[in-house]
C-alpha cells in the first residue's frame, strides 16, 4: 500500500518514489484484471460445467497474452 501524506507530515522523496513504483505494478495488475472481465468470466455468475472453467478461463489468459507480445 502506498504511504499517505498527513497535513502537518509531508511525504520525503524516498516515499514519493516508492508510492510511484507502487501505482505502476498496481495499474499493470488492474489492467489485466479489466480484460478479464470484460469476456465476462469473472464479472458474471459462470454457469458452465465447472470442468471448463479453468480451460476456458486460460484460453482467455493465453489471448489476452497474445495481445500484449509484438
Amino acid at each position: 500500500m502506498p504511504k499517505k501524506r498527513s497535513k502537518n507530515n509531508p511525504l520525503s522523496k524516498e516515499d514519493k518514489q516508492n508510492n510511484r513504483a507502487i501505482s505502476k505494478n498496481r495499474v499493470r495488475v488492474e489492467n489485466v484484471i479489466a480484460c478479464v472481465k470484460r469476456f465476462k468470466i469473472l464479472a458474471d455468475k459462470y454457469r458452465n460445467r465447472r470442468r471448463r472453467f479453468g480451460l476456458r478461463f486460460s484460453l482467455i489468459a493465453a489471448a489476452y497474452n497474445r495481445d500484449l507480445t509484438p
